[in-house]
């Protein structure tokens, strides 16, 4: 497989992420659907979760059962600063944004500082918007570990596997655009088409990029590293999402969407696996 065909087929893998982001142009869904979406990307994210660690934790437990201690030694660390960096980092950017967003007064009646500086385009976006970009980059840092694994199965001249991974990304990126677009489901203004290729870019571009660096560079260390990021923004995202379904106060909806969100997860996992992946 010549370098340009595995890059487009890793392009190819990534792109399938844009199939759902247009049900974020829904307009006014009723008050089930909204929790149904949510919960349904509550549902993906938790097994993303599930499969990102996975993927992480593997090569550490690999190297602790062959008492390979030095290696043992190189990945541990990663692991565990990537999880804490991709959780914690966005803890507090969280907390830093709630700060930002609260608004002194200088006396009754007088106008918000707020309303007299610029904002940053960040902080101009809605409570789902930007939920939906912490979910997007979580995301994206989860597809580039799988674009490392395209990138190094072409390498090696493992053609075969390397197809069967990019068949079996594109129908995880597939369920992923339903899971950016879930918390923007309650929101009256509908996001831009442009806010959404940009969500459907940040996430599935790095399926892209990770090809590109997994072809020319094969190295587990840097997989376990983003795969652990991964796994602790995903995490952070997780618990925001369960928080908003806790407000729709609809547990029956919730919980059958949340499992069929799972369900379609680990159903497009199995795919992958029974191809040989």
């Amino acid at each position: 497989m010549s370098t340009t065909q595995t890059l487009l087929l890793g392009a190819i893998a990534g792109i399938t992420i844009f199939l759902g982001l247009p049900l974020g142009r829904v307009r006014n869904p009723p008050m089930h659907v909204r929790a149904a979406m949510t919960s349904v990307a509550a549902g993906i994210l938790v097994f993303l979760l599930w499969d990102v660690l996975g993927h992480g934790v593997d090569p550490v437990e690999t190297a602790v059962e062959g008492h390979h201690w030095g290696r043992v030694a190189e990945l541990a660390p990663l692991l565990g600063a990537g999880l804490g960096l991709g959780f914690l980092s966005l803890v507090y950017y969280d907390r830093w944004m709630t700060n930002k967003r609260a608004t002194p007064l200088v006396g009754p009646g007088a106008a918000a500082v707020d309303e007299f500086r610029s904002r940053s385009w960040i902080e101009s976006l809605t409570p789902g918007r930007r939920l939906a970009l912490l979910i997007a980059t979580g995301i994206g840092l989860h597809n580039f570990g799988e674009g490392l694994a395209i990138g190094q199965a072409a390498a090696a001249d493992e053609i075969s596997l390397a197809l069967v991974l990019i068949i079996g990304f594109a129908l995880h990126n597939a369920t992923e655009g339903f899971g950016i677009v879930g918390p923007m489901s309650g929101e009256s203004e509908r996001p831009s088409w442009g806010f959404l290729a940009l969500m459907g870019v940040i996430g599935g571009g790095p399926t892209f990029v990770g090809t590109v660096v997994g072809q020319a560079w094969v190295s587990e260390a840097l997989a376990v590293a983003f795969f652990a990021v991964a796994a602790g923004s995903i995490l952070y995202v997780v618990l925001q999402l369960v928080e908003v379904c806790r407000r729709y106060a609809m547990p029956t909806v919730v919980a059958w969407w949340l499992f069929a969100g799972i369900v379609a997860g680990f159903a497009t996992d199995f795919v992958l696996v029974a191809a040989g992946g």
